[in-house]
């Protein structure tokens, strides 16, 4: 892959929202690269400031990057990819107001995959998994107009007491539904 082809094909995926890759689209997008040639290619564009390896085997367009501001999200949702993920637990009941002290570094989640911690240049990432099914899942989150489902409050509060965490910071009388 020359930089030239690179930023083309980058610049085509960004018109349809796309910024953050894993080494498997990357082989969708230079299908004609050898693994080896990928893996050259991508060092020479992360030298050159046009990539960013974000974490292990996600990499970020950096001239598309942040356009929304939910980068992180982006990256949660490359990293569980095929599975069923949701802002949760402390991420969500901070943007609900419900907690005192807000996560700013770090965005936590629920999801279908395999449970996990990563450390990005955009905060750290932590997966809980669950067991509950789609239905469950999508009764407790909502489309809110962002990369990723977010929990209700009721059901953030029900994730935060079920994985075990640290509750007293959280105002309950928040998390009643108003109708």
């Amino acid at each position: 892959m020359n930089k030239i082809t690179a930023i083309k094909r980058f610049t085509d995926w960004g018109i349809r929202g796309r910024y953050v890759y894993t080494l498997r689209d990357l082989t969708r997008v230079f299908p004609e690269d050898s693994a080896k040639t990928l893996k050259e290619g991508l060092a020479r564009l992360v030298d050159a400031g046009l990539l960013q390896r974000v974490c292990r085997g996600v990499y970020l367009y950096l001239p598309a990057r942040g356009q929304d501001g939910y980068t992180i999200e982006r990256i949660a949702k490359a990293l569980r990819r095929g599975e069923y993920s949701y802002v949760t637990n402390e991420s969500a009941l901070s943007e609900y107001g419900a907690i005192s002290q807000a996560p700013v570094d770090r965005l936590t989640v629920m999801t279908t995959g395999r449970r996990g911690t990563y450390a990005t240049p955009y905060g750290t990432i932590e997966f809980t998994h669950t067991s509950r099914k789609l239905p469950e899942i999508m009764e407790g989150s909502r489309d809110v107009g962002r990369p990723m489902r977010l929990a209700t409050p009721q059901a953030a509060w029900r994730d935060l007491k079920r994985i075990g965490r640290n509750t007293h910071l959280v105002n309950e009388s928040l998390l009643v539904p108003h109708d």
